[in-house]
């Protein structure tokens, strides 16, 4: 059987962006409503899978092992609700072009394919209109966490994650 999948983008979504680039546990600021969100999502069947661009890698500012680091740190906070982990690690001006930096989808049609995912009964949620079009690829729908809903590049918006989350769960 299918299964259904919240794709999630991190920085801005699942933590506080910064100004620079995250890459150190002790910068990591994990918003109000996240974790009890991520959780809603979860009880409610959802696969919880995060896609994300990480081009200071290319940039030569952090590594790949920081990223898990990082990511390992999100998993021990939120009780491991997370099910993988997809990063992107090029850049265009300073390595190479990838399908899988966003807006491009190849991260979201890896998990697809890898975990059977429903793409009718997916979503992509992310605070850049990059996180929506590559979701709007794979065919899942799209909320835009963001401010400013006039500048909502998404299916919907929501202001703060646990509209997001009530979002999702009341279209189950």
């Amino acid at each position: 059987m299918k299964k259904k999948c919240v794709f999630l983008d991190r920085d801005g979504v699942l933590n506080q962006d910064t100004e620079g680039y995250l890459y150190q546990v002790e910068e990591m600021i994990i918003p109000e409503g996240v974790v009890e969100g991520l959780k809603k999502m979860k009880d409610a069947g959802y696969l919880l899978i995060v896609v994300t661009n990480q081009a200071g890698i290319a940039k030569g500012l952090y590594s790949k092992e920081e990223v898990w680091k990082c990511h390992q740190y999100f998993q021990e906070q939120c009780g491991h609700l997370l099910d993988d982990l997809y990063f992107c690690s090029h850049h265009p001006d300073y390595d190479s072009r990838s399908l899988m930096r966003k807006p491009e989808s190849l991260m979201l049609e890896k998990a697809i394919a890898k975990y059977d995912i429903d793409v009718m009964s997916s979503w992509m949620v992310g605070d850049r209109s990059r996180d929506m079009q590559a979701g709007k690829r794979v065919g899942v729908r799209t909320i835009h966490l963001t401010s400013a809903p006039e500048k909502s590049a998404g299916d919907s918006y929501a202001s703060n994650f646990l509209d997001v989350t009530q979002l999702v769960v009341e279209a189950n």
